[in-house]
């Protein structure tokens, strides 16, 4: 195990005690902060480093220099929220020793979220950030006796520019000239997965800022000197909203992390998100500490001091289910054997399993970018035309933005397989921009449209089966839980997948439950376990992987002698695969009473460790365990007072 360092509060108000110039000074303390990004997202386990890294220069002159008490400043990018969280406790505007708290429960959210002092609005679904700011300044003009009081800075990166609403969002803007919205381009080269100019080339991007009757003006993003500059120049601009194309670099501050060193043909930036290795944490620091200790000398002030914690221990799952791994295999299998399979990304190649396609049918990958509703109808042009596409990104991505393209698509009767992953409550570290708990509700009543959510490898590959077999002619949503999951049960050995149908894994005769995918249903099975040690209740658990079709004659067989029916969602409650089957039981009218209860997501996913956000949400297997116990006891003691 090894240590982790970070700069305390002391020696941030040592540097902004020092009289020397505003540039080198924020160079210093930006240098600092990066120095504590990396100590956070290295201890969280997970977070955004690249392009923390990049912007640090660019927020730290802000906050040091040029906000005031009346302006307002957020990152619509979302993922830099380790550099904006370094600023923040660094300036004392957040509790210092939150550093330790990233992507914690009740600490700081992996993507920027309101509920956190200092953060103006909730961001990490990407291109809203102009639009927000619109409607900022519109209610400061309104609510201030139509005075206008202070500016709108809104940081973006450059592949956020992919998404349609941040183009839609400059024209009104330049309709009302308005002159205290100023946004300024994070311009690193490098999206999530690989170069903006791969995937799709801004061009003349001063030009296209230009034209939409923006005043633009560039900058190098690392120079403070020039930066400083720049922001009394954009002061004389009082008839027009203001862009700053900032040119940085991904990774700036750690050499073998900086994205634009290596070659332009290399498919990956290694650096977008995770967290270092130990060998490479131990690297970056020094590097950094070696030009903040230079940099402080030529002030003539002593070297950083940083102090130091162990590096926290992270259980890690010990026979884990792969759920994407199985799929990406699945994918190539299928497509050697169909040559009208075609894939579409979202600039998630790694996240969804497409490398190894994109290696063995280049000609059939499709890279849109960020720009889902481009995507989808892409996907659909494909369909009618008679390939079979296969559209691939994050779930809270895929579900809503392009929902009405996925609903256009299935009026045309064409097939198209959907696959989202990272869906549902965990990973709780990303926040709730990235927890996908709504996918089900959304996409339920598109006509022709099956959702599906395999719970083991081998499901997997039952899935995809049925996706891609010529008999199915239904469209599919494959929901895939990405993080690599324990669990604590078996498919039995002669189950075959059935539309509407599932298989019980764990018998019992007081009540029974409906779940689905590796997360609930571990949860689930382990709370039967529980019960019957506990109090000695026997829960059937049944998995049911169709989330909007029902088998109504199987589905009653389970159901009739059952004093309690549950379900449980890794979805809100509403809308989730629990309304399908008691509005179902209802319809059915079975003879006997019966308590019906369902599980699930209530409120805002919280953010933080796995096991902290089930536990939260009551969905752990000790909290299933005694919300099943109670509800079940308290139907006895009901049926006792009536007789």
């Amino acid at each position: 195990m090894i240590d982790l360092s970070y700069v305390p509060a002391s020696e941030f108000a040592r540097l902004r005690a020092l009289d020397v110039d505003p540039a080198r000074k924020t160079a210093v303390f930006a240098d600092l902060c990066r120095l504590n990004a990396l100590y956070m997202i290295t201890r969280a386990g997970s977070g955004h480093i690249g392009t923390s890294f990049s912007c640090l220069d660019l927020v730290s002159w802000l906050y040091l220099n040029e906000l005031t008490a009346d302006d307002v400043f957020f990152s619509s990018k979302g993922h830099d929220a380790p550099a904006l969280y370094a600023v923040l406790t660094a300036l004392g505007r957040l509790p210092f020793d939150k550093i330790n708290e990233l992507r914690r429960l009740n600490g700081l959210p992996g993507h920027p979220d309101v509920s956190t002092p200092s953060i103006e609005t909730n961001t990490g679904s990407l291109g809203m950030g102009v639009s927000k700011a619109k409607g900022m300044l519109l209610a400061k003009r309104l609510l201030g006796d139509g005075v206008q009081r202070g500016r709108a800075f809104v940081l973006t990166g450059d592949g956020e520019l992919q998404e349609g609403q941040f183009w839609e969002s400059l024209v009104s803007a330049a309709n009302a000239r308005q002159d205290n919205l100023t946004v300024i381009v994070d311009h690193n080269k490098i999206q999530s997965d690989t170069w903006v100019s791969r995937v799709s080339d801004l061009g003349d991007l001063e030009a296209k800022l230009r034209s939409f009757g923006w005043h633009v003006a560039r900058v190098d993003g690392h120079d403070t000197g020039a930066i400083a500059r720049t922001f009394v120049s954009l002061a004389l601009v009082h008839d027009r909203p203001k862009a700053v194309i900032a040119d940085t670099i991904k990774g700036r501050g750690v050499s073998f992390m900086e994205g634009t060193a290596l070659a332009p043909d290399d498919r990956l930036y290694r650096f977008h998100s995770g967290a270092p290795d130990d060998e490479t944490y131990l690297k970056a620091v020094p590097e950094i500490v070696a030009r903040v200790n230079a940099a402080l000398a030529s002030m003539c002030a002593e070297p950083v001091r940083l102090e130091s914690i162990p590096r926290p221990d992270r259980p890690m799952p010990r026979r884990p289910q792969r759920l994407v791994a199985a799929y990406s295999r699945a994918l190539v299998d299928h497509a050697r054997r169909n040559p009208r399979i075609v894939a579409f990304d979202g600039d998630l190649a790694l996240d969804t399993g497409l490398l190894p396609f994109e290696a063995e049918f280049p000609e059939r990958f499709v890279e849109c970018g960020i720009a889902e509703q481009d995507m989808v109808s892409q996907a659909g042009g494909a369909a009618l035309k008679g390939l079979l596409p296969v559209v691939h990104s994050f779930a809270c991505f895929l579900s809503d933005r392009p929902n009405e393209q996925i609903y256009n698509n299935a009026t045309e009767r064409t097939k198209v397989i959907y696959v989202g992953s990272l869906a549902g409550l965990v990973p709780g570290g990303p926040g709730h921009s990235h927890q996908c708990v709504r996918d089900i509700a959304v996409l339920s009543a598109v006509p022709g449209l099956v959702l599906l959510e395999p719970s083991t490898e081998r499901e997997v590959e039952m899935a995809a089966r049925h996706c891609f077999a010529d008999r199915t002619l239904d469209s599919v949503y494959l929901r895939l839980v990405s993080v690599p999951w324990d669990v604590p049960f078996e498919l039995p050995a002669d189950y075959e997948l059935r539309e509407g149908r599932g298989v019980t894994l764990v018998p019992g005769r007081d009540a029974v439950l409906f779940a689905y995918g590796p997360v609930m249903l571990s949860e689930a099975v382990e709370a039967a376990a529980l019960l019957k040690a506990r109090h000695g209740i026997t829960l059937a658990v049944v998995n049911l992987p169709w989330l909007n079709r029902i088998d109504r004659a199987w589905f009653a067989s389970v159901v009739r002698d059952a004093p309690a029916v549950f379900t449980l969602d890794n979805h809100f409650i509403h809308g989730g695969q629990g309304d399908m089957l008691l509005r179902t039981l209802a319809e059915l009218s079975l003879p006997g009473e019966r308590v019906v209860r369902r599980f699930g997501v209530t409120d805002v996913p919280l953010c933080g460790r796995n096991d902290e956000v089930l536990h939260a949400h009551g969905l752990d297997a000790d909290g299933l365990c005694d919300t099943i116990a109670a509800t079940l006891a308290l139907r006895a003691d009901v049926s006792r007072s009536s007789q």
